[in-house]
């Protein structure tokens, strides 16, 4: 098992749980994603860190024990929030600022435990990157 620096969030989509992990510096906007995400039906597995593992060529994540079910709202406080014990991660979306973010990027992946999971360059403040993800989920080739 490996540890990231990273939030997951997960989504009921094709008859699965599909999950997202959102990568970023602090104050990219993860958080506030991951909030918002929430508030559209999207269910949290982890904040701040991620335990990651692989089976069956797909690769997983959970909370660390001591974090499960918390959820940090900057400027509010670390607070207690509904949550999956686990989700596979289907997708990692990479929190930048939207100079970053080409009007139509060519597919990229990156490589989670020796496996390739599709990846997504996202401006995560946008009030548009929940649907995003959603968007991403159901329309970049993923497989159940």
């Amino acid at each position: 098992m490996m540890a990231r620096h990273a939030g997951l969030i997960a989504r009921w989509d094709a008859g699965i749980w599909r999950g997202v992990l959102l990568e970023g510096e602090s104050g990219s906007g993860k958080s506030d994603l991951m909030l918002r995400a929430l508030e559209r039906g999207w269910a949290l597995v982890a904040d701040d860190r991620v335990m990651l593992w692989e089976s069956g060529g797909r690769v997983y994540g959970r909370a660390p024990d001591t974090l499960a079910g918390l959820m940090e709202i900057r400027g509010l406080d670390v607070a207690p929030t509904p949550y999956r014990s686990f989700a596979r991660i289907d997708l990692v979306a990479r929190c930048v600022a939207a100079a970053l973010v080409e009007r139509m990027p060519e597919q990229a992946q990156v490589s989670l435990l020796n496996q390739a999971i599709p990846a997504l360059p996202l401006v995560a403040v946008e009030p548009s990157a929940p649907a995003k993800l959603a968007r991403a989920l159901s329309h970049l080739g993923l497989k159940p």
